[in-house]
């Protein structure tokens, strides 16, 4: 991010992770996230310390405040657990401990590292609570659909309807007194990605936490946040929300504390075929990318249930998205439906509380 030009900066190394900035924001803080944003009226951020690394194919990043020098080798450290976990979560790792599950579950029952097994237990109630929106056996029709891109074109329904043969969770058996986990039928997979991010925040988090530090803000690959203590006086730290439409501004601001954020969207990944414009994400139930929505961000406990449930709502809708959020205490949600009738964005706040999100008050036309 470039700073006003009273900014100080300068690069150092602590552990293996690199503190990549000290850098007065001022009122930017809020666009750590989101580059070259127009600011609207919202909590405004201070001078920050910032390491990062990557990961999980992504930039992962903690934000601290400035004047904690004893902050610096834990949050390292914190960072660094994130290769660990990556190692042990990744589908594109032939040695990582979940592609030896998808590689021999289907023959046997694989037994299974307890906080893994965990949280694909986790995964498995979530798809279960979000009637299959959020579905950790989508990894076949995710390939799919990928390798049609790669080709220029859109898969046939009878390519959908092969790949969906192998999804959902009915095909996997959860052995909870052993820790195992068997297929039913050859061909089933399990794939972390729209969880793996929060889960890897939640670890690191717990392990900076546990360090002592208390105030921090981490996010993986920009869409996947966690945040601890305040920032700068506030009540939080100030994170800003793209427009889906216009990606370079700022639809908001949300004031994050305590919890964790995810937004899913379909306005940055796409691709176009034929004169029809596809989204990246998938609705499992059907195989076909979801048309009716623009972007859904979430706040939830944990970074791990955020992530999921901002892939879920995005293809489960804002009726059945606003029902969640009313039967499970400490998740809210900021939809985005596509305009209809108008011109302008509606966006819907399910339970966020006004003193944490900040619209900005000109949106822009779609």
């Amino acid at each position: 991010m470039d700073g006003d030009s009273g900014s100080s900066r300068r690069d150092f190394l602590s552990g293996r992770a690199a503190v990549r900035s000290i850098e007065q924001a001022g009122e930017k803080l809020a666009d750590e996230l989101l580059p070259h944003a127009e600011s609207p009226p919202a909590p405004a951020g201070r001078e920050t310390v910032r390491l990062g690394k990557q990961a999980m194919a992504c930039d992962f990043d903690v934000i601290l405040n400035p004047g904690l020098p004893g902050a610096i080798a834990p949050a390292s450290d914190a960072l660094d657990l994130i290769n660990v976990l990556e190692d042990q979560l990744s589908v594109y790792r032939e040695h990582s401990e979940l592609s030896c599950v998808n590689r021999d579950a289907a023959a046997a029952a694989v037994e299974v590292e307890p906080e893994l097994y965990e949280l694909l237990r986790r995964a498995a109630r979530i798809s279960e609570e979000t009637g299959g929106g959020f579905d950790p056996t989508a990894g076949p029709l995710v390939d799919l659909w990928r390798r049609c891109k790669a080709e220029g074109r859109a898969p046939d329904q009878k390519e959908i309807d092969e790949a969906r043969a192998v999804i959902g969770l009915q095909h996997v058996d959860f052995c909870d007194e052993r820790h195992t986990i068997r297929f039913l039928k050859p061909g089933v997979e399990l794939n972390l990605n729209s969880i793996g991010k929060g889960y890897a925040l939640d670890k690191a988090g717990e392990q900076l936490t546990g360090d002592g530090v208390e105030d921090w803000l981490f996010h993986g690959g920009h869409s996947s946040l966690l945040a601890r203590g305040s920032h700068a006086n506030l009540d939080g730290w100030p994170v800003g929300i793209r427009n889906p439409l216009f990606p370079e501004k700022r639809l908001g601001t949300v004031l994050l504390k305590n919890c964790g954020m995810s937004t899913s969207g379909s306005g940055v990944q796409y691709f176009r075929h034929a004169g029809r414009r596809f989204g990246h994400l998938l609705d499992p139930r059907t195989g076909w990318p979801v048309e009716d929505m623009l972007s859904v961000t979430v706040l939830a406990p944990t970074a791990a249930l955020a992530d999921a449930l901002s892939t879920a709502f995005f293809v489960i809708g804002l009726e059945k998205a606003s029902e969640y959020c009313h039967n499970h205490k400490g998740v809210s949600a900021l939809v985005i439906p596509p305009p209809t009738g108008g011109r302008r964005l509606q966006p819907v706040s399910l339970g966020i509380a006004d003193d944490v999100l900040f619209l900005a008050s000109d949106d822009d036309p779609a």
